[in-house]
């Protein structure tokens, strides 16, 4: 998976635009700047926006192509963010360290997911914020008609309701549904999409 993250991330375009989910980006807006935590952030379009907010930016990819545009775009829009080189198997942070941690269309394998997500919990300073919206199981019936609306292929590296309520079982979870949007995210999230939401805070 590097090799097709590094190849997609090295066309000259942004692969997922230059602006941030608009989801994030709405709850983001209601929060009290802090110290954040992007996970698989790709080519860095929320993690820009965050800075840009005022927000203490860190963030990581395992795409080096990825890292490389985070820097470009981060220079373009004249703000400073961390950004690591590692994967998700590697959260070299100190626990309680970040008041918010934003899971953006983060897909992991079965096997490692509730895992990753239990100790990027971990990370949350108490009364901490985590916001995650990535691609419902549905999704497949959307991305198999059409394949620029992206996501995993495999319906088992999708979101369930289920799944996620068991994977955050000690959170505060404020908000979490299940949607069809429009995404008009760069060259690959592009038409009717099955998505689930969430808004959890770490039990002070």
């Amino acid at each position: 998976m590097l090799t097709f993250w590094n190849e997609r991330y090295a066309e000259p375009s942004f692969a997922y635009g230059e602006g941030p989910n608009e989801f994030f980006k709405q709850e983001l807006d209601q929060l009290t700047p802090g110290k954040i935590l992007l996970p698989a952030e790709g080519e860095g379009r929320n993690a820009v926006y965050a800075a840009k907010k005022g927000w203490d930016v860190h963030a990581f990819d395992q795409s080096e192509e990825g890292r490389k545009k985070a820097f470009e775009l981060a220079k373009k829009n004249h703000v400073s963010i961390n950004f690591q080189l590692q994967d998700l198997n590697e959260l070299d942070y100190p626990n309680e360290s970040f008041d918010c941690i934003a899971l953006i269309y983060v897909h992991t394998p079965p096997a490692s997911r509730r895992k990753t997500h239990q100790n990027l919990c971990k990370l949350l300073k108490p009364n901490g914020t985590l916001i995650l919206e990535g691609f419902h199981k549905d999704h497949i019936n959307y991305n198999s008609k059409n394949p620029k609306a992206g996501g995993p292929k495999a319906i088992d590296l999708l979101f369930s309701i289920q799944e996620l309520q068991e994977d955050f079982c000690g959170m505060n979870i404020l908000q979490l549904e299940e949607t069809i949007t429009h995404l008009n995210e760069g060259n690959y999230h592009v038409g009717e999409s099955a998505v689930v939401r969430m808004v959890a805070k770490k039990m002070s």
